[in-house]
């Protein structure tokens, strides 16, 4: 049994309680009659995280936490007392406990704190760490590469930019002048390694370099004109910050999607806007709502 992690079980027998779900090894767990249906029967897989409840017991749960083993994210301090704090994780009745000991910098109710979760080897239940630097570093052996896809955290701004969690694992930046949408502290984020420099500094961007960059943003573009019906009022002369605004875009990016768009014959322009002449069904019913 995982504990701090999502995983499949197999419904192994029906109690007054709930389903008590098995896992390969036959070891058991309960998941509570708030969490069950009246058409699960034995031998239904369910998707379920494990954890420890208030009073100590391993349930499962079908709720979808904020946070698993291995992973960061930002938590809303909900609660202190003289042991340490308590963070908001998703889970209904259980808050997650962040230790004294492991707390960096001060801790404050109704703030969010970055953590990171394991699983203590003494008690063996879930466990925070505001003191990230075992675990989330650029001194270890960095196996990223430029162009690469990867998931971030962004923790903190600066001047320059939002410094990010890459991976889980390592720090990176995002930096403002290469930003063309809103991104917020505690966002999870979709970007790609732009490069690592020989100091192990982590460059990102939340686009894509070259032709895959224009390919997808084509698309971007292509949705807008069907979700405005067949007709967008943006052209060569619109300005920079109205493409921004409207499609998350630079002008530059916007004008190499257009001509993919154009070469293909999927759309025409006007002076005044950017038309696709024979609308499919399935985009005018999207564009019609």
């Amino acid at each position: 049994m995982k504990i701090g992690e999502i995983q499949r079980l197999r419904v192994a027998r029906v109690s007054e309680f709930g389903l008590y779900l098995a896992d390969e090894d036959g070891n058991e767990v309960l998941l509570p009659n708030r969490f069950t249906s009246l058409t699960q029967k034995v031998d239904d897989e369910v998707d379920v995280f494990v954890y420890h409840d208030s009073e100590d017991r391993i349930v499962a749960t079908t709720e979808t936490p904020k946070i698993t083993i291995g992973k960061c994210a930002c938590l809303k301090v909900v609660d202190k007392n003289i042991h340490g704090a308590f963070l908001d994780w998703g889970i209904t009745g259980k808050d997650l406990f962040l230790p004294n000991r492991n707390q960096q910098g001060g801790v404050v109710v109704g703030q969010t704190k970055v953590v990171y979760m394991y699983v203590d080897n003494i008690t063996n239940r879930c466990v925070a760490t505001s003191r990230l630097k075992t675990y989330v570093n650029n001194e270890d052996i960095i196996t990223l590469t430029p162009r690469q896809k990867v998931e971030g955290l962004i923790v903190s701004e600066s001047e320059i930019g939002y410094r990010v969690i890459v991976e889980n694992r390592h720090w990176g930046m995002i930096y403002k002048n290469q930003l063309f949408r809103e991104v917020h502290i505690g966002d999870k984020v979709e970007a790609y390694v732009s490069r690592i420099t020989d100091d192990n500094r982590i460059d990102l961007s939340l686009q894509q370099k070259g032709f895959a960059q224009v390919k997808d943003s084509a698309e971007v573009l292509y949705e807008a004109i069907v979700a405005a019906g067949g007709s967008l009022n943006l052209t060569d002369n619109s300005t920079p910050e109205e493409i921004k605004e409207r499609l998350g875009m630079s002008k530059k990016l916007f004008k190499r999607s257009l001509g993919v768009l154009m070469s293909h014959g999927r759309v025409t322009c006007t002076e005044s806007a950017i038309r696709i002449e024979k609308m499919q069904n399935a985009e005018l019913k999207k564009a019609n709502g």
